[in-house]
């Protein structure tokens, strides 16, 4: 064996291991990062608070904890909702269907944007009331199986789920930054402090 192959190396193993560290090529295409790691990493960007629940009994504990770093005891719930009020009859909430009695909205969702991190809502939750006439805060119940790619699937997801009447009043809720920090993109939007409650049942 020569000596300087026995210092530096053979030729043909140095480019597996070169291989292994160079980045990709700018035109290999992109890595995909799984759909609820993708709608998780958007949902915070846009200043969302999120709590990942096992179960009910979790998302039970942590609506207690949200109502109390809140100051929310005293306080009464906007629940529009008859199912959602009657899922969450044993949490002690003080419930209303009167926007000026409440301090925050309990809600559902018809599902979660991956791509940009957005809630899509219908009439199913907020009838035909308009977001800024709604509480500052909001805490949404969903299921990770709610989590779509994009707007487009899951408004198809809702023409499919609804083929007798399609909900009308459909929107998005993106901007999740309580404050006075405004940003020419959220102009005109109404942003809430909203809390995302998500049970994993997949």
């Amino acid at each position: 064996m020569s000596l300087f192959r026995k210092i530096f190396g053979s030729k043909s193993e140095r480019p597996r291991e070169e291989l292994k560290s160079d980045n990709r090529g700018k035109y290999m295409p992109e890595i995909k990062l799984p759909i609820d790691e993708r709608f998780t990493i958007n949902f915070k960007a846009n200043g969302g608070k999120f709590l990942y629940c096992e179960n009910l009994n979790e998302i039970f504990k942590n609506l207690n904890h949200i109502i109390e770093e809140n100051n929310w005891g005293d306080k009464k719930v906007l629940l529009l909702d008859n199912n959602l009020e009657n899922k969450f009859k044993n949490s002690n909430l003080k419930s209303t269907k009167k926007i000026s009695e409440s301090a925050f909205l309990l809600t559902t969702c018809e599902n979660l944007i991956a791509n940009d991190g957005s809630l899509l809502i219908s009439s199913k939750q907020i009838f035909e009331k308009k977001l800024p006439e709604l509480p500052t805060n909001f805490i949404v119940f969903a299921t990770t199986s709610q989590i779509v790619d994009n707007i487009g699937e899951g408004l198809r997801g809702i023409k499919s789920k609804n083929k007798q009447k399609i909900p009308t009043n459909i929107t998005t809720i993106k901007h999740f930054k309580s404050g006075d920090e405004k940003d020419f993109l959220s102009y005109g939007s109404s942003a809430k402090n909203l809390y995302l409650l998500l049970l994993e049942d997949l």
